[in-house]
């Protein structure tokens, strides 16, 4: 008679990478879910536990139904602040980019200009708007120009550094092989660069929102025109606190929507080729 031997079953190295793989793929999304239903949860039951007025603090529940029945004002107003945040991120980009490769090309003119920007970034836009608000009639241009004056920075300075940062050693491979300027520019630089702009583009996606709502703040348009800052700030004066918190989770949730879709440009662009990109085992 021959005896059967049991040999225990080895996991081999690549069913542990795929194993490991699935369980990263799948705490990626499931924790954080995990930690907003147990926020949501405390926050409804300090509520309730402290008996806190609807008008200082309401519960998720007055919330949401805030949100619901309050839905076409509050959706009105998400698309003129979502339509200022998006021109202003597309003049950035242009003006950003269009500026940096400028600058790559002519040392005198970012000698001269650059520290302008510089200024223009680190004074704040609450200081800038009143005047630009004094100056232009519109005031749709004008939050869009409060807007472009937050976001364009970052994409100025990564695309800037971007351009600077390619290897010397192809820079030689390139000047001894007779690559004139444009070519350098076009074949080595903005592929290097490419990164680096999407890192600022990620940034100047949340501060191009960030922009327009300290300028409809600052604006104060009301009626038809009114965003979701300023239906923040009406609801405040009314004590609809409720109304505050669902206009205010718009604004996240737009947030989050841009930085989403940002990084899945930048990994479309990159996961191919780029080493922040790849997947690589430790």
């Amino acid at each position: 008679m021959t005896s059967e031997v049991n040999v225990p079953v080895v996991d081999s190295e690549e069913t542990r990478r795929l194993r490991k793989v699935r369980i990263e793929r799948t705490a990626k999304w499931t924790l954080p879910l995990v930690v907003m239903i147990l926020s949501i949860w405390l926050w409804d039951r300090i509520v309730v536990w402290n008996e806190i007025p609807h008008f200082i603090l309401p519960s998720p529940s007055r919330v949401w139904a805030s949100l619901v029945n309050d839905w076409p004002i509050l959706w009105d107003a998400a698309l003129l602040t979502g339509r200022i945040t998006l021109l202003a991120l597309v003049v950035a980009v242009v003006g950003g980019a269009g500026l940096a490769i400028l600058f790559n090309q002519s040392k005198l003119v970012e000698l001269s200009f650059y520290p302008y920007a510089v200024i223009l970034q680190v004074t704040p836009v609450v200081a800038i708007a009143p005047l630009i608000f004094i100056y232009v009639e519109s005031k749709t241009v004008g939050m869009l120009l409060c807007a472009w004056i937050v976001a364009f920075f970052p994409v100025l300075s990564s695309t800037t550094l971007g351009l600077n940062s390619v290897d010397h050693n192809l820079r030689d491979l390139f000047r001894i092989y007779g690559a004139s300027r444009w070519q350098r520019l076009y074949i080595l630089q903005l592929p290097s660069a490419l990164p680096y702009f999407l890192g600022g583009l990620k940034i100047a996606g949340g501060l191009s929102l960030i922009g327009a709502v300290v300028a409809e703040l600052v604006a104060g348009t009301g009626g038809v025109g009114a965003g979701l800052a300023f239906r923040i700030q009406e609801a405040g004066y009314r004590l609809n606190i409720a109304r505050m918190f669902a206009a205010l989770s718009l604004v996240a949730t737009m947030g989050v929507f841009i930085f989403a879709a940002l990084s899945l440009l930048s990994h479309a662009l990159l996961h191919k080729w780029h080493e922040s990109a790849l997947k690589r085992e430790i």
